[in-house]
């Protein structure tokens, strides 16, 4: 006999969160990992354009991060061939140079202690909306993640290798998780690599979904109260975990080579999913049959904010 066909709404949401927290086990890749498994995982979802774009996670050592090594493409990034570098972009272990585009995100993460990862990606989708100078629309409810939650550079500053331009893309993101830069790209940034990695995706997605919609006829919006409560419904830790474990599940499937080894303390059973239900890949040329897309994935709202200068 069914008990909880009364129980309130608010009430079941909680509940089902506290089931997510007691039931998702927590991964135990590396950062290194993780960065290099988002790097394909980004690959795969068609944010590659050449050698552009940055992935930065922060290292332990204060002021520091790591990303990937110029001249290598996403598909070609491993937890190996990592640079660690400091906010001067100066090498501090590893082979190579940073992308000198990188200096943004020291100026991203002076500005924003909370946040642990920065994507910064030209996805076609994404790339074609900015062209537009028209901020990102957040109107589907796999978008949501992003509603209220993505500001708008409407004025292209330059080439982002100075100063001048961490000074305008730090303040243009302000406090949200999100950055659609005009005539560029798009910029995330999260308290955690897996909350980055899923943003990324989700954004192109909705830069996707904007273009297709508007090409048919008016967007309409979502309303806001609706659209806030699926934000805060999809935007927690262990979701970000779970969706991010999907799409490293799928990656180390076409990129076995990308880490040197799956995540440590885990049973490893015939499928490649750990006994534990974590996303353990034992034999990448196994598929798990049961594997499917998380269908409430989001994106957010825009803030339109104008650049403050050139450079």
């Amino acid at each position: 006999m069914a008990e909880t066909l009364a129980t309130a709404k608010s009430e079941l949401v909680e509940q089902a969160h506290r089931r997510m927290r007691e039931v998702i086990p927590d991964n135990d890749w590396t950062p290194r990992q993780k960065l290099a498994l988002t790097c394909r995982i980004l690959f795969d979802g068609g944010h590659d354009s050449g050698l552009a774009g940055q992935i930065t996670t922060r290292a332990e050592t204060p002021g520091t991060y790591y990303t990937q090594r110029l001249g290598l493409g996403f598909d070609e990034v491993t937890e190996d061939n990592l640079v660690h570098v400091d906010e001067d972009l100066n090498v501090l272990n590893g082979e190579g140079m940073p992308n000198p585009a990188n200096r943004f995100h020291s100026w991203v993460y002076r500005a924003r202690p909370d946040v642990n990862c920065i994507i910064h990606t030209h996805p076609l989708h994404t790339a074609a909306l900015s062209m537009l100078e028209k901020p990102l629309v957040v109107s589907h409810m796999d978008t949501t993640p992003l509603f209220d939650d993505c500001a708008f550079l409407e004025t292209w500053p330059g080439i982002p290798v100075g100063n001048e331009e961490g000074e305008i893309i730090s303040a243009a993101l302000g406090d949200k998780r999100g950055l659609l830069l005009a005539h560029h790209g798009m910029l995330v940034a999260g308290s955690t690599i897996e909350e980055a990695c899923v943003l990324a995706l989700l954004f192109e997605r909705a830069a996707k979904l904007q273009l297709m919609a508007s090409s048919a006829g008016t967007i309409r919006p979502l309303p806001p109260e609706l659209a806030r409560e699926a934000h805060d419904w999809v935007s927690t830790p262990k979701r970000d975990q779970a969706t991010f474990s999907y799409y490293a599940r799928r990656a180390l499937r076409d990129h076995p080579d990308c880490i040197s080894r799956p995540a440590t303390g885990d049973t490893v059973t015939a499928n490649g999913v750990s006994a534990a239900g974590d996303s353990t890949v034992a034999d990448p040329t196994v598929v798990d049959p049961t594997d499917v897309a998380p269908a409430d994935a989001a994106p957010a709202g825009a803030v339109r904010i104008g650049a403050k200068g050139g450079a």
